[in-house]
């Protein structure tokens, strides 16, 4: 699949991996439609890329699916898909108080993360299950799970699960959508420079980068954006998790 002229969409594209995975979509010749709920910074990431942004909360099945008819309606069907959306909200099970980490919580970081991921993916595919094969494939989904799927941390119950929830759905869903020609593959990020790290001090995001084996240091967002782009170049990679980590094996805490 070339991305050059390609319709695609990056969910969560207003920052971090999915701003990274919209330039570089963009710089590679893809329109690209950004949904995500920061109306300034999805604007401002649309206009420089030259691409569209669209106010979208993945959980709402509404507003996914007029967001992905608006974004046809703008750059034709949408083949590629970057599923970039989540949140993370660190919680041990028994909190310093004793009281037990409280379901809503624990139910929201997995509705976003897992509910809305499939949400946008199973619309998005049967929206282009009716479009026109292109060298034998109609398109590709890539979700974004974690190593906290494999090597979940102290107090990331909520997060840890949701992520292994997204590993373990890509095989079932590429073979669902296998007879479709829509490949699907999910992307597992280390220990990335993202929003979520920026609060920390200078200090602690050097201790951070120094438990990455090699390369020593943080990964950088177009490093995500570059791999989701070799994907999509990619025909015959469907099925697979892939980890991107500098062979980092995350410990307890």
């Amino acid at each position: 699949m070339k991305l050059q002229s390609t319709a695609a969409i990056v969910t969560g594209g207003a920052s971090g991996l999915g701003a990274a995975t919209a330039r570089t979509l963009a710089a590679g010749g893809a329109k690209v439609a950004i949904f995500d709920l920061n109306d300034a910074l999805g604007e401002a990431i649309a206009a420089e890329i030259g691409g569209t942004f669209f106010r979208v909360n993945v959980t709402s099945e509404d507003d996914v699916i007029g967001a992905l008819d608006a974004a046809e309606q703008a750059n034709g069907i949408a083949r590629v898909l970057v599923n970039c959306a989540g949140i993370s909200v660190p919680t041990k099970t028994i909190q310093r108080d004793g009281s037990p980490h409280p379901l809503d919580s624990f139910r929201k970081v997995v509705e976003i993360n897992l509910v809305g991921t499939y949400n946008v993916a199973s619309k998005f595919a049967a929206g282009l299950a009716r479009a026109e094969p292109i060298d034998g494939e109609r398109g590709v989904i890539i979700n974004t799970a974690s190593v906290a799927a494999f090597d979940g941390q102290i107090g990331q119950c909520s997060y840890g699960a949701s992520k292994a929830a997204i590993a373990g759905l890509t095989l079932p869903l590429a073979r669902d959508l296998a007879s479709v020609l829509i490949r699907v593959n999910t992307i597992a990020p280390g220990v990335f420079m993202t929003p979520i790290l920026e609060s920390l001090s200078t200090e602690a995001l050097a201790s951070l980068g120094k438990q990455v084996p090699m390369p020593a240091r943080l990964g950088r967002p177009e490093e995500y954006a570059e791999l989701a782009a070799q994907i999509v170049s990619n025909g015959y990679l469907n099925g697979e998790t892939i980890r991107i980590d500098g062979t980092i094996r995350m410990a307890p805490r």
